[in-house]
């Protein structure tokens, strides 16, 4: 048994990987529904396992991101963040809304009126922009709330690297940054270990994924599901551009990127994939400053593939109805669906919220959510996995741009 594990542990993670799909496929197609339910919870312990080390690798390695170099050299890295998110969350919007309005989805099918779905209110952009001050610190981890614990990582890594300049409190600020510096560590030591889990854990969340979708639910909006995939790869060759132009290795990045990719395709979570985004980031030699900076906040702010899916949706939705979009309204489904996805959580679900956002935003039918839910876990599988390539390749990018500026790597 010990020679057998030793045999898996030092196997490729991709090719585990790989075999965990193809096998979680099948049992899924052709298993019963007790298999399935008896599997079900080997998937659920894998998210959970992502979910624990969500906060402490957030946490730790944003303190330790912010320590790496100086107030000046951060805001050069805050401002270059934030252009590159908006700029490609823009970008997808258009490609989605481009690719969904010469293939037009949705063509010649009829709305059921009766068809309702339940949505949670979206919160204003205010709520939003007050969400990222936590009323209470230990709330802010309880509930996973990512916007918070982000601004309670940057305000004291700040305030340590501030207090690392004074002469009253330099040596305790550097031993408070060494203990830092330990956690970190040994967050990423468990995550190693975790990541020896992860083909049994992506194995049962795929069975029971292909399971409760049915062949049946991908053949009556198979039109639809196949438009936004080819809109995700649109897009991902504009992310291979932007890479080959920024001189970007791009062998490099498709070795390390293609485990937290299929990760997040198996898990529908942005933020759950978080930890195996990091350790690829390590893997393929981004600097520890914009790696540990940028991810975490790409996690939650950046959704690339959930701006596709809200533009194809948009088109979806008025093609049902029969009343293409005009060039007004596909600026605004830009826009809003832009201004949307900052701060929805990077969890399975969360796109139908979004979704509901925009149609209300624009005047679209609720009731075409309802169809758009039967094929959530299909669609929202290939969004979220283009997430995680987004998150990726502006680290890549912006890394390259810092090392050619010449800032120091770590």
């Amino acid at each position: 048994m010990q020679a057998l594990f030793k045999k898996y542990t030092e196997s490729s993670l991709i090719l585990r990987i790989t075999i965990a799909l193809l096998l979680g496929i099948g049992v899924g197609l052709f298993a019963s529904q007790s298999v399935v339910d008896l599997l079900a919870p080997l998937g659920e312990l894998l998210l959970r396992l992502l979910k624990f080390l969500t906060a402490p690798i957030v946490l730790f390695t944003l303190i330790m991101g912010v320590n790496q170099g100086d107030i000046g050299g951060m805001g050069r890295l805050g401002r270059k963040t934030i252009v590159w998110y908006l700029l490609s969350t823009a970008i997808a919007m258009i490609v989605g809304i481009a690719v969904a309005t010469i293939l037009a989805p949705g063509t010649g099918m009829q709305l059921d009126s009766e068809a309702v779905v339940e949505v949670k209110n979206q919160a204003s952009i205010v709520q939003v922009l007050l969400s990222i001050v936590p009323d209470n610190l230990f709330a802010a981890f309880a509930q996973l709330n990512m916007l918070g614990i982000i601004f309670t990582a940057l305000t004291f890594g700040v305030a340590l690297l501030k207090l690392r300049e004074s002469p009253a409190y330099g040596t305790a600020a550097k031993q408070v940054l060494t203990v830092v510096e330990g956690l970190n560590a040994a967050t990423m030591m468990i995550m190693r270990g975790v990541l020896h889990y992860l083909p049994i854990g992506i194995f049962a969340i795929v069975a029971d994924t292909v399971a409760e979708q049915g062949t049946e639910t991908i053949k009556s909006l198979a039109g639809m599901v196949l438009v936004l995939y080819i809109a995700l790869i649109v897009h991902a060759g504009l992310y291979v551009l932007a890479m080959l132009v920024s001189g970007v290795r791009l062998g490099n990045f498709i070795r390390h990127a293609r485990t937290p990719i299929i990760t997040a395709f198996a898990t529908q979570s942005s933020s759950g994939t978080l930890p195996i985004t990091m350790n690829a980031a390590s893997s393929m030699g981004l600097s520890h400053r914009v790696s540990s900076f940028m991810l975490p906040l790409g996690a939650t702010i950046n959704m690339d593939g959930a701006a596709i899916r809200i533009a194809i949706s948009a088109v979806f939705a008025a093609n049902v109805i029969g009343v293409p979009l005009d060039l007004m309204q596909m600026v605004q489904i830009v826009i809003v669906g832009t201004l949307a996805t900052i701060g929805t959580a990077g969890v399975p679900g969360a796109g139908l919220v979004m979704i509901a956002t925009v149609f209300a935003q624009v005047g679209l039918p609720i009731e075409t959510v309802a169809l758009l839910a039967a094929i959530d876990a299909l669609v929202g599988m290939g969004a979220t996995a283009l997430n995680v390539t987004g998150d990726l390749v502006g680290s890549a990018i912006i890394d390259r741009s810092e090392k050619d500026g010449g800032v120091e790597a770590e």
